[in-house]
């Protein structure tokens, strides 16, 4: 395989021009790299706002309930039913593609799963076939964008429409009962102490994803793909290959957010996933992700769609109006996206 710029100093050398660069110059750069590509921005920012909060909290207990064990435990529920999408969303945002139509393979694939389950199949075999089904969906996502080479960005929110009325075609607009037992539930929506298995689920994958993108080829070929396509090229990097594997992995996350969260609730309704898409993609941009991609981290994602969440949650507490929640988050995607510009010129 060629060299690809995993270091960040061959492509920082490139871009400077200068062919002969002493050992000090060349890890100045390597330095700089790191530092844009680490979550160490949204990072502060979290630990900030969680000191804030918690020393809030500790001195309103009776009217802050931050740190009850009700409010923590929901929360270890909600943020990985955002957070898995926002792992698949912001991976392939780092290969420089989008996907709308995360929301709507949640909720497909979901309804597929207890469909399935329902009529006597084992739920094993369901909950495998409905990922396999979100898995697809994102692949051919990508198979569409790529063949008719036109943005995925319209070919999902085209897709978003199809899968929607699927969905509606298969069961109609009522909810749909999904109560699994035993060990199936126990993994999905079981507990340990004020730990929920969706928060097992969302460190595992984040752990898994971050060595795919920082310890393997097709990681880099990823990072490739969304910073340079021409450079990526010229590189040897399979463009296509790395963009469908990004496609695919985030179809996958959207069925694995859908599963969990019917299994925690016990339902699924049509309506409950449609600003999943923008959550996620939110989430990422404030974890760090830039739109154009090739910059982005594992840790960053997560951060993001926890900070999200977290900072609802304070407004939720102060009795704050409800249309204050999607204004904040909308305010805050912007801010981030600014900052990050900002942060990476001054260490460029």
């Amino acid at each position: 395989m060629s060299s690809l710029p995993e270091a960040g100093v061959s492509a920082s050398a490139a871009e400077a021009g200068s062919p002969l660069m002493t050992a000090a110059e060349l890890r100045s750069i390597g330095m700089r790299y790191r530092l844009r590509q680490s979550a160490l921005f949204v990072a502060v920012i979290f630990a900030a706002t969680q000191v804030v909060c918690i020393a809030y909290g500790a001195a309103n207990s009776g009217g802050f309930a931050y740190l009850s064990k009700s409010n923590v435990t929901t929360a270890f529920q909600q943020v990985p039913l955002v957070g898995i999408a926002t792992l698949g969303v912001g991976i392939l945002m780092v290969a420089g593609e989008f996907d709308l139509s995360v929301g709507a393979n949640a909720i497909f694939t979901s309804i597929i799963t207890a469909q399935i389950a329902s009529g006597g199949t084992s739920i094993w075999l369901a909950a495998l076939t409905g990922l396999a089904v979100g898995a697809g969906i994102g692949l051919l996502n990508g198979v569409l964008t790529m063949a008719l080479r036109i943005p995925s960005f319209i070919t999902t929110l085209g897709t978003l429409g199809v899968w929607t009325a699927a969905t509606l075609f298969v069961h109609g607009a009522a909810a749909e009962t999904f109560t699994p037992t035993g060990a199936f539930r126990a993994l999905t929506a079981g507990q340990i102490g004020w730990i929920p298995a969706e928060a097992l689920w969302f460190i595992a994958l984040g752990i898994v994803f971050w060595v795919l993108l920082q310890r393997t080829s097709i990681g880099n070929h990823m990072f490739a793909a969304g910073g340079s396509q021409t450079a990526a090229i010229a590189s040897g990097v399979n463009v296509v290959k790395a963009k469908l594997f990004a496609f695919t992995i985030t179809g996958l996350m959207a069925a694995m957010s859908g599963l969990l969260g019917a299994a925690r609730i016990g339902s699924i309704s049509p309506g409950d996933v449609t600003t999943l898409p923008l959550q996620a993609i939110a989430a990422a941009v404030i974890g760090g992700v830039i739109l154009t991609g090739g910059t982005g981290t594992i840790l960053g994602m997560m951060i993001g769609a926890t900070l999200i969440y977290w900072i609802q949650d304070v407004l939720l507490l102060l009795a704050a109006p409800g249309y204050y929640l999607t204004a904040f988050v909308g305010a805050l995607t912007i801010v981030a996206a600014w900052s990050y510009a900002m942060f990476r010129r001054r260490i460029t």
